[in-house]
């Protein structure tokens, strides 16, 4: 018999618990898990007070294979996750000389400064392992059994690609990248439409800037190379119906 394979999910912010932020992560996780093999079994979703982020993450660590937290991890004086995740395994939070270096690289690159505040999203429990961020460049990271995430959904979803990977699985995850050199509003509805087509599947988008115009890298996940070929070949097929259509 397969190994069962169990995860939970910590959202954090008083932002979700106030209303004033609608949370898109927990659904996407749960379909990720879904797919791959992993049962999701709890999700809990706590304020920015370090004793509630430590007792949460001290009693689903403990209990199920994986946990996931999401938000906490940015540059503002509320993002206390780094701190509170280090609390809770008893070492301490640092900057990471790895972090960092991305980090002052990434904004001098834009021309800003590496102010206090961002210097803030380069510290880690000391012995954590980055978890990379393809598109705002500061990681999250893992450290035991728990991964920590941005609470951005299209970073989480970004980090979460990269998680997927090195998890114990139910069955193997494939994946297939398309490039669409359309913005998320023209494909949304067609895209909508295959993934109905293809429930086996996870879907996912990812809009991108770069050199004044918009694009959006599509990837497709699926446990069996035949749901993965199937999808991919609609997905592709999408992108060049939009193409053609191009004047």
């Amino acid at each position: 018999m397969s190994e069962i394979i169990t995860a939970a999910m910590i959202v954090i912010g008083d932002e979700i618990l106030s209303g004033r932020t609608k949370d898109k992560n927990i659904g996407h996780l749960a379909d990720v898990m879904t797919a791959i093999g992993i049962d999701l079994k709890e999700v809990r979703i706590v304020s920015d007070d370090e004793d509630d982020i430590v007792a949460a993450v001290n009693a689903l660590r403990a209990r199920y294979t994986y946990v996931f937290t999401t938000g906490g991890i940015g540059p503002t004086h509320d993002d206390i996750t780094a701190d509170s995740i280090a609390k809770a395994f008893g070492v301490p939070c640092e900057y990471d000389e790895k972090a960092y270096r991305l980090l002052e690289a990434h904004y001098a690159q834009r021309g800003l400064e590496f102010t206090e505040a961002r210097k803030r999203m380069a510290r880690m429990p000391v012995g954590a392992e980055h978890i990379d961020n393809p598109i705002s460049i500061a990681p999250g990271f893992r450290i035991g059994n728990v991964h920590v995430m941005a609470g951005v959904p299209s970073i989480f979803q970004a980090m979460l690609d990269n998680v997927v990977p090195t998890l114990k699985t139910g069955a193997k995850m494939l994946s297939a990248m398309i490039h669409c050199p359309f913005g998320e509003g023209v494909i949304g509805g067609p895209l909508a439409e295959i993934q109905k087509a293809h429930p086996d599947t996870i879907i996912g988008s990812y809009p991108k800037f770069l050199d004044g115009s918009f694009w959006t890298e599509l990837v497709v996940r699926a446990r069996t190379q035949e749901a993965l070929d199937a999808a991919a070949g609609d997905v592709q097929a999408m992108v060049n119906a939009l193409k053609a259509k191009q004047p």
